[in-house]
């Protein structure tokens, strides 16, 4: 019988509380696809990150949800490199990770604050109001009235972001069978709804995520879907050469979570998308295969 050590680590926390948790397993070298999956579920986050060495880069790290692996997740990466941190592993720097998302870069400054570089964008086409009006459960002359395109977009994960006036953001109500099932024919992962804030504000949007599809029914901080809403408001509001956002998540939940994000870009094009925040070890637990 194997026993394997799980950190619990709340990712993306405002001010320490808050935040969406992950599970972190370190020295994941042997551990089998099966494995790491019945370690997942036990651990029932919505992900859980397994770091093991790799000859090239300065380590791999694979994401498993209660369901099945996942290509890239944010939270658990902020998780995974905060426990590093803390456990004295890596100091203050720059490292490079290989996922099933590509080679991706990792930035550990001082304080802890972690920024994760995310895959450039892919912008894969969109959907009508009607279509995720039905989703949602929001009127789709609701939807249409912000002008705002819903658009899928994939900065590791593909996401449909959807843009809602002020004030409907918590009215949501997610029909999650017909979510799942949208998600399947479209090959996307989830919703990332989002509403901008009042002008003045140090928020630039209040947002919440939804992927059932991954047994997510609604998450408190995604990483990943961060990053494409940034690269959103860059194309359609933003136009600046380089954009910095502060997003939050989790209002819904009563588990607000603070998340960075920024764009960079040349003459218009993107050429450096990363997310930042902070995260607090929350326990240990032993798990038994």
């Amino acid at each position: 019988m194997k026993s394997v050590d799980v950190f619990l680590v709340n990712s993306f926390t405002a001010q320490g509380e808050g935040g969406n948790p992950a599970g972190v397993v370190l020295n994941a070298d042997a551990l089998s696809d099966k494995e790491k999956l019945e370690i997942a579920k036990a651990v029932g986050y919505s992900e859980t990150a397994f770091v093991s060495q790799d000859n090239q880069v300065d380590f791999e790290v694979s994401f498993f949800t209660v369901t099945e692996e996942v290509d890239f997740c944010g939270h658990a990466t902020l998780a995974a490199f905060s426990t590093l941190y803390q456990q004295g592993i890596l100091t203050q720097g720059y490292y490079v990770q290989r996922t099933k998302a590509g080679l991706l870069g990792v930035n550990i400054e001082a304080d802890g604050h972690v920024v994760m570089e995310q895959k450039l964008p892919e912008y894969l086409g969109g959907f009508s109001y009607e279509d995720v009006s039905e989703l949602v459960g929001i009127d789709s002359a609701i939807l249409s009235s912000t002008q705002l395109p819903i658009e899928v977009i994939s900065t590791g994960l593909a996401d449909i972001i959807v843009p809602l006036p002020i004030g409907y953001l918590d009215q949501i109500q997610l029909h999650q069978q017909r979510t799942i099932e949208f998600c399947q024919k479209h090959s996307v992962v989830g919703i990332h709804a989002f509403e901008l804030c009042e002008e003045g504000s140090t928020t630039t949007a209040s947002c919440r995520n939804f992927a059932p599809l991954l047994g997510i029914l609604e998450e408190s901080a995604t990483g990943s879907a961060s990053g494409a809403l940034a690269c959103y408001l860059f194309k359609h509001l933003s136009k600046n050469t380089d954009s910095q956002f502060i997003f939050e998540q989790g209002r819904a939940m009563n588990c607000r979570s603070e998340i960075t994000a920024t764009v960079e870009s040349d003459s218009l094009v993107i050429n450096k998308v990363s997310v930042g925040g902070f995260a607090s070890r929350i326990g240990r637990i032993e798990i038994k295969l």
